[in-house]
């Protein structure tokens, strides 16, 4: 069982002006550092630092779902961000990626398959009514009756059901490990069912949560604003007055505005871009780990004939050098990693996959066998890293035979082109969140579970096996090994090709917020302790 804490990290402020940089008497190293202020965090905000003040967030892109704003069908960790500001959780996680107490105070499980949750007293929705056990009750039933994307990843569901005035009891089919995970999410998050199901409202075209902002006004791709909801408990506390995020494409831009002081904080991407702010005092820019990974899809359906052919996928899969590429695009900040982020329990190691022997004469063969190959490689112009990655990969491939031919695309056409049905691409780059379950993220193997990837790979039954089993065996050895059976028959099969793990670069100008981040994250969400957030 566990207790929840609405005030976040109690951690002591001795000495945080000069561990977070926020002294402008003196410049602070300008290289991105992953290094830790206090356990589990790269930078804690000072209770003493000036409060109050507008608060300015620059990023690179925004996102536009199908689902307008309703959080159930957000599908992208941009859209898990933002909205998360509005909405809350049942659970969510800590600095250590474990999962922690969020609108459930509390739960017990008196078996592997029941979960018996008690609900906060004090949530209380942006329009003043306080949050019920009926509210979680439809929200967790509308995400199942209405399948999207995230609906896999609650398990096998049999029955959720109010058992108090603040509880409620959710039955699991069969052991699910990630349950409580997957529970942590933006689209799990609780929603105002009696308001939705009244047509009071319309929760695709604007947001109603328990969460500490309220969403003020959007422009696509331009601008959002956010005021404090002064429901909320730590509205008292917030440490500024109004929040806006605005959307940056150039990172250049970003890190210039950082400079100027027009944006307090921003993400940069690249671990480069610390070089932009070299020699500005009131600067800081930090790398938080992330379970996130860059990956490779090879089109075995709709992408060249010859990529239907396993020995030809491998070939591709087999040929890239992730070393090259974590030097090269990340400057040694990031390591390789398997379908099952390395770094969380139980997780596979990427140096015993298949690929990773990286045989380049048996590579060539099998390219050669098929009369070598022309294929054009996606990438979309919001991220500039998968650019830099697609031309290691081009690199790479040259030496097997196969001359890749890079296409950057904006991520509407991207998008139409690669989740399209039917799909029209050979290989596309992109990335997942990696939660803060291994088995959560190899959901997304099983074309049938996941959808989006049934345009452009079959899986097979047998690695649809061993995700399920995956995803029902208790933490430990048991699970290790079936961890590792996953990644390398997903690693054989060579349809989506795990890469390198995505760290987030993170930049803010220290004389005007003394921000809270945690060193590593799973869901995509460098906003999540936004409350202990301070801008003077």
């Amino acid at each position: 069982m566990r207790t929840r804490t609405r005030t976040g990290v109690a951690i002591s402020t001795i000495a945080l002006l000069t561990l977070t940089g926020c002294s402008a008497a003196s410049a602070p190293d300008p290289a991105a550092t992953s290094d830790e202020v206090a356990p589990g965090f790269i930078a804690v905000a000072d209770s003493d630092a000036p409060a109050g003040g507008e608060l300015v967030v620059q990023v690179d892109y925004d996102t536009a779902e199908a689902s307008g704003l309703d959080p159930q069908g957000a599908a992208t960790a941009r859209s898990w961000m933002l909205e998360g500001l509005v909405y809350e959780t049942l659970t969510t996680i800590d600095e250590n990626l474990a999962v922690a107490p969020g609108l459930a105070t509390s739960w017990e499980t008196p078996s592997d398959t029941e979960y018996v949750f008690t609900l906060a007293d004090d949530a209380v929705f942006s329009n003043g009514r306080p949050m019920t056990a009926a509210d979680v009750v439809g929200s967790l039933q509308r995400l199942i009756d209405n399948p999207v994307t995230w609906t896999g990843q609650l398990g096998p569901v049999a029955s959720i059901e109010a058992t108090g005035d603040l509880e409620v009891t959710v039955t699991l089919a069969e052991p699910y490990t990630a349950f409580l995970a997957a529970l942590a999410n933006t689209p799990a998050a609780v929603l105002p069912i009696a308001e939705i199901e009244a047509g009071e409202v319309d929760i695709t075209q604007e947001m109603l949560g328990t969460g500490p902002l309220v969403a003020t006004a959007h422009r696509q791709d331009e601008q959002w604003t956010f005021a404090p909801n002064e429901n909320h408990p730590d509205a008292a506390d917030l440490g500024f007055s109004t929040l806006t995020i605005d959307i940056v494409g150039d990172e250049a831009t970003r890190a210039a505005a950082l400079r100027d002081g027009s944006a307090d904080l921003a993400i940069l991407n690249s671990t480069d871009s610390a070089s932009l702010l070299s020699g500005t005092a009131d600067a800081r820019v930090a790398t938080q780990r992330n379970t996130d990974f860059h990956y490779l899809m090879i089109n075995s359906l709709g992408g060249d004939p010859a990529l239907a052919d396993e020995d030809v996928r491998f070939a591709i899969n087999s040929a890239i050098d992730r070393d090259a590429i974590n030097e090269l695009v990340f400057g040694g900040a990031t390591a390789a990693t398997g379908v099952t982020p390395v770094g969380l329990p139980d997780s596979c190691d990427p140096a015993s996959l298949p690929s990773a022997a990286r045989d380049l004469a048996a590579a060539k063969a099998a390219v050669d066998a098929a009369g070598g190959l022309d294929l054009n490689l996606l990438v979309y112009t919001d991220e500039p890293v998968l650019a830099q990655i697609a031309q290691i990969i081009q690199q790479n491939l040259a030496e097997i035979g196969v001359d890749v031919s890079i296409e950057q695309l904006d991520y509407a056409t991207y998008s139409g082109r690669v989740y399209g049905a039917p799909s029209d691409f050979d290989l596309a780059l992109s990335w997942f969140a990696g939660y803060a379950d291994p088995a959560m993220v190899t959901t997304w193997w099983n074309p049938q579970l996941a959808g989006f990837s049934a345009v452009f790979m079959s899986g097979s039954p047998e690695l649809s096996e061993l995700i399920a089993a995956g995803a029902s065996t208790e933490p430990g050895s048991d699970r290790a090994a079936t961890f590792a059976d996953l990644c390398s028959l997903a690693d054989e099969q060579s349809e989506m090709v795990p890469l390198v793990l995505r760290p987030s670069t993170i930049g803010w100008n220290t004389a005007s917020l003394s921000p809270t981040l945690s060193a590593d994250e799973g869901y995509g969400d460098f906003l999540r302790r936004i409350t202990e957030f301070r801008a003077g």
